[in-house]
């Protein structure tokens, strides 16, 4: 256990996070999305988990160490509903508040298309399960950079 961090990230997450580096994806998916074999092509090159919680808790309880890259307009992305690009469902509604706290301001995910999404996945750094079990629960996110002290 270590003071101040999480309880949500366990050691595996939160080592992956730190090893990243700026502009790495990170995806962090539900429980349908074929996490373990697309696993497999990342960086990490096996699937790691931050399960029982939604994707938002997941994703909250990463962007608690993890900085999101400023520098691009793909910093966070969700997976677009099939024949319906435009429709964000609740599960992304939830994520999209969750990257507003942390960012303190509003800026929107881009949409992926399902299949670039995969290919996305495959060159991801590292790919997080969470337990969300809703649909389109699947989300990239962009590592940025932690700017040095005053």
């Amino acid at each position: 256990m270590l003071k101040g961090i999480d309880t949500r990230l366990n050691a595996e997450v939160l080592y992956t996070l730190a090893a990243m580096g700026h502009g790495d994806y990170l995806i962090v998916s539900d429980t349908n999305f074929p996490a373990d074999s697309i696993a497999k092509h990342t960086e990490v090159g096996e699937l790691l988990r931050i399960g029982n919680v939604t994707a938002a808790q997941a994703i909250e309880a990463i962007l608690s160490v993890y900085p999101l890259d400023t520098f691009v307009d793909d910093f966070a992305g969700r997976m677009e509903i099939v024949g319906e690009p435009d429709t964000i469902p609740p599960v992304q509604q939830e994520v999209q508040a969750a990257i507003d706290a942390a960012e303190g301001s509003h800026r929107p995910m881009v949409s992926i298309e399902r299949f670039a999404f995969y290919d996305i996945a495959r060159k991801a750094y590292a790919v997080i399960q969470s337990g969300e079990r809703r649909f389109y629960g699947c989300f990239m996110l962009r590592k940025g950079v932690i700017p040095p002290e005053a």
